[in-house]
């Protein structure tokens, strides 16, 4: 449903505003799907039995613009690697359709946007925000300098969680139960970047780029597995750290045996199966999501 409207706001859209709608990647929701899922998490189990409806849509919004930033910023570093690889040779600034200066414009401002659309909430969101886009800006070079760039992803796209926290309750002293979310939500990235790198292994290896898929190559699985481990234990133990309701506990292990699923099916060698899977951890947030929901009523 979500991919249908982002794919047909994008489709309807006209050509100039199209192409910056394809830079920020709205036809793909999957991203920041990915990106918002954790914030939600924390989100909820800072809101206890009352949802606060309002932090969940203005940090949804935050995470659109905030992940269509990055995506214009990374594909401004990334444009003469795009060109070279069949899957983003069209790419709005690898093509050609906006230039440069325009792209880190844009990004500049969904950034600010979104710093003002989290201060809304409270300024003390928006400013662990900010604290975060450096770290945005630097993630697309770490490819060339990092054995490991999906790390440094994992510990971008997690700070999402801190943010979430904020959000509703205005504070940056975080407990123990966020730093579990956070560990969750990091392994959880380790995960699904490193199914996606499988896509362009071959392209990676020719160009000199690093990731996870070179990193770990015929051994992903295991890793994987052990990612698996320690990304639910990870939200187990924020659980623990709460007075979160019987419900939360089963309903993680459920989550854990999906995410587990997805290692042991994915076919790390064929790029349809990995992008499949890829999509298909969108799953795994929600279902984390409906433990801490199901948690907060028993």
């Amino acid at each position: 449903m979500l991919h249908k409207i982002s794919t047909g706001v994008v489709t309807k859209s006209p050509d100039s505003v199209r192409a910056y709608l394809l830079l920020m990647r709205l036809d793909r929701p999957t991203g920041y799907v990915l990106y918002l899922l954790p914030g939600l998490w924390a989100v909820v189990l800072a809101s206890g039995q009352r949802p606060d409806l309002s932090a969940v849509v203005l940090v949804a919004v935050a995470a659109v613009l905030v992940r269509g930033a990055a995506c214009a910023v990374n594909d401004v570093v990334d444009r003469d690697v795009d060109a070279r690889v069949a899957r983003t040779v069209s790419r709005p600034v690898a093509s050609g359709r906006i230039s440069v200066r325009n792209a880190l414009l844009f990004a500049a401002a969904q950034g600010v946007v979104a710093l003002l659309v989290l201060a809304v909430a409270h300024v003390e969101t928006a400013l662990v925000a900010l604290a975060s886009y450096p770290l945005i800006v630097a993630y697309p070079y770490m490819k060339r300098v990092f054995f490991w760039p999906s790390a440094f992803l994992a510990l971008v796209m997690s700070v999402y969680v801190m943010i979430g926290w904020t959000a509703v309750t205005g504070s940056a002293d975080y407990p123990l139960a966020v730093l579990g979310l956070y560990a969750c939500g990091a392994f959880w990235t380790l995960i699904h970047d490193a199914i996606y790198s499988h896509q362009d292994k071959e392209y990676d290896r020719k160009i000199g780029v690093k990731s996870s898929a070179l990193l770990f190559g015929k051994a992903t699985k295991a890793w994987l597995a052990l990612f698996v481990v320690l990304s639910v234990g990870g939200v187990l133990w924020a659980g623990s750290q709460t007075s979160i309701g019987w419900a939360f506990y089963p309903i993680v292990v459920v989550a854990g045996v999906f995410l587990s699923s997805l290692v042991v099916q994915v076919d790390l060698d064929d790029p349809t199966s990995c992008w499949d899977t890829f999509v298909a951890n969108t799953y795994f947030g929600w279902i984390i999501l409906a433990a801490v929901v199901a948690g907060q009523f028993t």
